[in-house]
């Protein structure tokens, strides 16, 4: 770990998760309906794994994960890994990193077909970065940077292992 900044350790990030699903489950305990988290590309799809098994303590409602994928640096195609039905539903879009508010922005694009109870974003590490009207409905850790750092979260085996300045 000497040789990366880190910001975020796998305990801490253990912890952050937790942190969120409280929140998420304090925030949606009076719904009685469905949780459908979607995880932006593989890194969201980990973290919204391990949400999942966070949230399973606090919430009884049914949870499923399902993916989007999108090319982050040109959003024409946005691809949800399942089509299903996301009417009255909480929906959780996650994402590792949230900078300029792109991708979370476009990752929403197939759920406007939808009439869904609500939507929330949650991201591991916010910067603060903003171009785009994204601001994470639920933030790990907020991380000032300048505009040529970037945060990468590593992910060994569906586990997240840390988040680092490069």
């Amino acid at each position: 770990m000497s040789h990366k900044n880190y910001v975020l350790t796998k305990e801490a990030a253990q912890e952050k998760l937790h942190r969120m699903a409280l929140e998420i489950a304090e925030n949606i305990s009076e719904d009685n309906v469905p949780l459908v988290l979607i995880g932006v590309r593989q890194s969201g799809l980990a973290i919204a794994e391990k949400l999942k098994i966070c949230l399973l303590k606090y919430i009884k409602v049914s949870v499923q994960i399902i993916s989007v994928s999108l090319d982050k640096h040109l959003p024409k195609d946005v691809l949800l890994s399942e089509l299903i039905d996301l009417n009255e539903r909480n929906i959780i879009v996650v994402d590792d990193v949230s900078n300029t508010g792109r991708t979370l922005l476009y990752a929403l694009k197939p759920l406007l077909e939808f009439h869904p109870k609500r939507i929330q974003t949650l991201v591991l590490v916010e910067r603060m970065h903003k171009l785009f009207p994204i601001k994470p409905d639920y933030v790990g850790l907020s991380v000032a940077t300048t505009l040529q750092d970037h945060i990468l979260v590593e992910i060994e085996n569906g586990e997240v292992v840390g988040a680092y300045v490069k």
